[in-house]
């Protein structure tokens, strides 16, 4: 068996740590090394860094937060927010990052996915989908939730795999700063249907909700507020996903 990832995830705006619900009414998380180091030392397998103001801004990710992170971390570093092209993705690799993550530009420009894949490599591609439930389905969100982008989310997965993505980070628009849960439903869709590895987002409370999102498929974790708030640490979910039988790195 794989052994399943936790990732805490930093959205940051104007240099600091933020955090909402539904992507609202952000507050202010902290400071991005600080926070980002207590993560290493309480064992997270990676890290997500998302520039959240950035694709509404219209301006590329900035790049000096993830000068400053790798400076001080050891552990695998993947940006997002305001990736628009190939240049833009170049940066944050060479600024750090082992991993890029593309949102509303990939939807804007699919070819731009199977650019960076062919560019980067699969292994440094992530597509990052915001999903949130339309009557039977779920439909793609995008410029950090505000637009519908008129898009199937589970066809977006399987067009985002074909044109080379590794990884998919997951998002429920509705789950998302609740902490109810991640969308299981969403999770079990995604995997039983395309064999991309899938990052689940949106709703993590406690290490059942991270059972629970392992056992509907997916492949890693991503959670914000129980860190950011203290509520729990890395390395405690991971004892209490070992004695459920969880195989995670310790």
């Amino acid at each position: 068996m794989l052994t399943r990832r936790i990732i805490p995830c930093l959205d940051v705006a104007d240099g600091r740590i933020v955090k909402g619900v539904r992507f609202q009414g952000l507050r202010d998380a902290g400071d991005p090394l600080e926070r980002a180091l207590d993560y290493q030392r309480q064992g997270a397998d990676e890290l997500v860094v998302l520039d959240v103001s950035a694709t509404v801004a219209e301006r590329a990710h900035q790049t000096a937060v993830i000068r400053r992170l790798r400076a001080e971390l050891n552990i695998p570093l993947t940006a997002g927010g305001g990736v628009r092209s190939a240049a833009d993705a170049q940066r944050l690799l060479e600024a750090g990052a082992d991993k890029v993550a593309i949102n509303t530009a990939a939807v804007l420009q699919p070819a731009l996915l199977t650019e960076l894949s062919a560019r980067f490599g699969a292994q440094c591609t992530v597509i990052a989908i915001d999903a949130r439930r339309h009557q039977d389905s779920w439909e793609v969100v995008i410029n950090a939730g505000r637009d519908s982008a008129s898009r199937d989310a589970l066809q977006w997965i399987g067009e985002a795999e074909q044109r080379g993505a590794g990884e998919v980070l997951l998002t429920s628009w509705d789950r998302d700063g609740t902490l109810s849960g991640y969308d299981l439903e969403l999770l079990r869709a995604a995997s039983s249907r395309w064999s991309l590895p899938i990052i689940a987002s949106g709703g993590a409370k406690t290490a059942d909700h991270l059972v629970e999102a392992f056992e509907a498929g997916a492949d890693a974790v991503l959670a914000a507020s129980i860190f950011h708030d203290r509520d729990t640490t890395v390395s405690a979910l991971k004892a209490q996903l070992f004695a459920r039988g969880i195989e995670v790195r310790r």
